[in-house]
């Protein structure tokens, strides 16, 4: 596949079931204004109570969480996000291809590299928004109409501290029980990150009437501006567009 107007065939048969309801949605209603109506629900979730100190320079966070358009879509909003790139982690640089990721053979699952200002935006608020809209936590190794440990819930760590972080969140979360069924989060070290084919760059923005966007996550971005108005920003940080700057 070379082309972004001609999505993967596989994603495509994933979802054939609901495209019918999905195109009547995204006749009737203005896309970006209208209530969050999805496959997953947003929930409302308090904050980490262990999190990084709020400093200057940048740092990455690498999440997985079903297909990485909506996942990128999301973070592209956050404020103090300054660029989130789809890929894959999990697994070998020689298979980091999209339709060899989708056999669920290599190890690899959808990941998006953030990359973010701590004085912005914190990992711990960023974990925030990754557990309550981006995805759905208690999903194992399947996201909405995606099946496979390609599209399983993992944190990829980048440092000691993110472990603990994201560890003493998962607690927290199950403890308070603010999810129907039990975290299925898994974290994993040392693992690089590949981004994806250009095509995957940005598709949300790129393609917002595209069924499978309009119905899983459209809602999300939505859900994102309310839930946290103080982290959303209207203008996404797009990846192609500063790979031409």
């Amino acid at each position: 596949m070379t082309s972004i107007e001609k999505p993967s065939a596989r994603r495509s048969m994933n979802f054939a079931k609901g495209a019918l309801a999905a195109l009547v949605l995204a006749a009737g209603v203005a896309l970006w204004q209208t209530p969050a109506i999805s496959a997953e629900d947003a929930v409302v979730i308090p904050p980490p109570a262990m999190d990084e100190k709020a400093t200057a320079g940048t740092a990455k966070a690498v999440f997985a969480g079903g297909c990485f358009w909506g996942v990128q879509g999301v973070f592209q909003h956050v404020k103090g996000v300054t660029s989130a790139v789809s890929g894959y982690a999990g697994g070998d640089k020689d298979t980091a291809v999209y339709e060899t990721v989708g056999t669920g053979r290599t190890g690899h699952a959808e990941a998006v590299e953030i990359t973010y200002e701590p004085s912005e935006v914190t990992y711990g608020q960023l974990l925030q928004v990754y557990f309550s809209v981006a995805h759905n936590p208690t999903q194992l190794n399947y996201q909405g109409p995606d099946r496979g440990p390609q599209y399983r819930s993992t944190i990829f760590v980048e440092s000691d501290a993110q472990k603990k972080i994201a560890e003493s969140y998962i607690a927290q979360l199950d403890k308070a029980k603010v999810f129907p069924k039990p975290i299925v989060t898994t974290l994993e070290t040392e693992k690089p990150f590949f981004p994806a084919e250009d095509y995957h760059q940005d598709f949300l923005t790129l393609n917002p009437t595209y069924p499978y966007i309009v119905y899983n996550d459209l809602p999300k971005v939505e859900n994102l501006k309310t839930l946290f108005p103080a982290l959303y920003s209207d203008k996404p940080v797009l990846v192609l567009a500063a790979n031409k700057s």
